[in-house]
């Protein structure tokens, strides 16, 4: 019995089994008349896989589902096969960024691009957070491919083909060249394997997507009219109260848009802070700040003292709360640009809050391993709920509520707020605000 892969010609799951049949050696036939929505949702197709989830593929000793079990498997076929390494470690990490491909790149760019298809409901802030969290993933891959054609070794192993096949859709459907430029890795790579003969019998010509898809509308579809019935002669019917006027009402009702649900922050009580000035207050005296650093430093102290006299004057303890952040992890921050990195990503899932909070980020130490801190202003007396649900770093930090009526509390947030160096006597790597 030959191998029968269950998906359509375009499916970049079943690419993957695909390509690894192509460099195996291995015969792998696509099912034929494969029809998504039609032929998976059949009896025979459901009693291999019960949910109805394409690729399936069919083998003498039964079926397989789950597109990068079915690539480990195809590859498998072949003994020694250089797509799993040369060597333990070189195995263990070509698991490692398959892993790293399906959880960190392809379920983000699903998060993205599946709601603008109208497959799951379009939210702006989960959006959001996808683009962000996709931006981190392939951040972190670009800087990986800086110094490598490949992701494992020097030749393409299954890591390659997993990876290019989830790049794939978000090449084609969403990954604008505009976007993909902030990685030239990144787009080098992909590329460069779409392009090796064994994917391009596969994948074909790839063109990069020209625009995003847009949002989907949200009115409800208008309902076709019926065709008009031919006039009959009828005796005048009684005539009943008219109503098409609340009728039409009704339905103008019934089709206009829902307001968008307030944020919970914009129902508390107003408050006499007002964060647009703090944050202008805080650009400005910053940008006085490193103006007149090199010239005079009584200008330096004086420019500083502005600063945190200026938040503690425009500070509502009733408004707003202040927050410690401690890393949790601080043992693991070794590589100094990878602590910077992981940094910058905390504050790039951090911009759905933007309208309400502050925040300064400091990394300290001239050696590792880095400690990261940090202090933030809040909208309200606790943490708002929705970045406890969407920013998954929050609980990678130990997080303590402020007492202003502790002085040595007030001192530390100056200290954070100004940079001060050193910091709790250690000397600062860097410093980063989230304003």
């Amino acid at each position: 019995m030959a191998l029968v892969l269950h998906a359509g010609d375009t499916n970049k799951n079943g690419f993957k089994a695909l390509i690894a049949a192509e460099y195996s050696g291995v015969q792998v036939e696509l099912a034929k008349n494969f029809v998504m929505g039609v032929s998976n949702k059949t009896p025979e197709f459901l009693k291999m896989n019960p949910i109805g989830k394409v690729p399936v593929l069919e083998t003498p000793d039964g079926p397989i589902f789950e597109s990068n079990a079915i690539a480990r498997y195809v590859t498998r076929l072949k003994a020694d096969n250089p797509l799993y390494g040369c060597s333990l470690i070189e195995y263990a990490h070509i698991e490692q960024w398959i892993d790293y491909a399906s959880m960190e790149i392809d379920s983000n760019i699903a998060r993205w691009l599946y709601p603008r298809l109208g497959y799951m409901p379009y939210l702006a802030v989960a959006e959001e957070s996808a683009i962000s969290s996709l931006k981190r993933a392939l951040g972190a891959l670009n800087s990986h491919l800086a110094s490598s054609t490949y992701l494992v070794g020097h030749s393409v192993t299954l890591a390659d083909i997993v990876m290019t096949c989830n790049l794939h859709i978000g090449f084609s459907r969403i990954l604008v060249k505009s976007f993909t430029s902030e990685f030239p890795h990144v787009e080098r790579y992909f590329w460069t394997m779409v392009n090796q003969p064994n994917f391009h019998k596969v994948v074909g010509e790839v063109k990069q997507a020209d625009s995003v898809p847009p949002v989907p509308s949200q009115k409800k579809p208008v309902q076709p009219k019926e065709p008009a019935k031919p006039k009959e002669v009828k005796k005048e019917p009684k005539k009943e109260p008219v109503k098409p006027k609340v009728q039409e009402v009704m339905e103008e009702e019934e089709e206009a848009p829902k307001p968008k649900p307030k944020n919970p922050l914009d129902l508390l009580p107003p408050s006499k802070m007002i964060l647009d000035e703090w944050k202008r207050l805080y650009s400005n005296t910053k940008t006085n700040f490193r103006e007149v650093a090199i010239k005079v430093q009584v200008v330096l102290l004086i420019v500083l003292w502005i600063m945190t006299s200026g938040f503690w004057d425009m500070y509502d303890p009733e408004g707003y709360s202040l927050w410690f952040c401690d890393y949790k992890y601080n043992d693991e921050n070794t590589v100094s640009f990878v602590t910077l990195n992981k940094v910058s990503g905390f504050l790039q899932r951090m911009d759905l809050t933007r309208k309400y909070a502050f925040g300064k980020m400091l990394v300290i130490g001239s050696e590792p391993p880095f400690k990261v801190k940090g202090v933030w202003l809040f909208r309200g007396q606790e943490i708002p709920k929705f970045v406890l649900d969407e920013v998954y770093d929050m609980e990678l930090y130990d997080w303590a509520k402020v007492d202003i009526s502790d002085e040595a509390q007030k001192e530390r947030v100056n200290a954070m707020i100004e940079d001060q160096e050193p910091f709790e006597g250690e000397a600062l790597l860097d410093a980063k605000c989230f304003k």
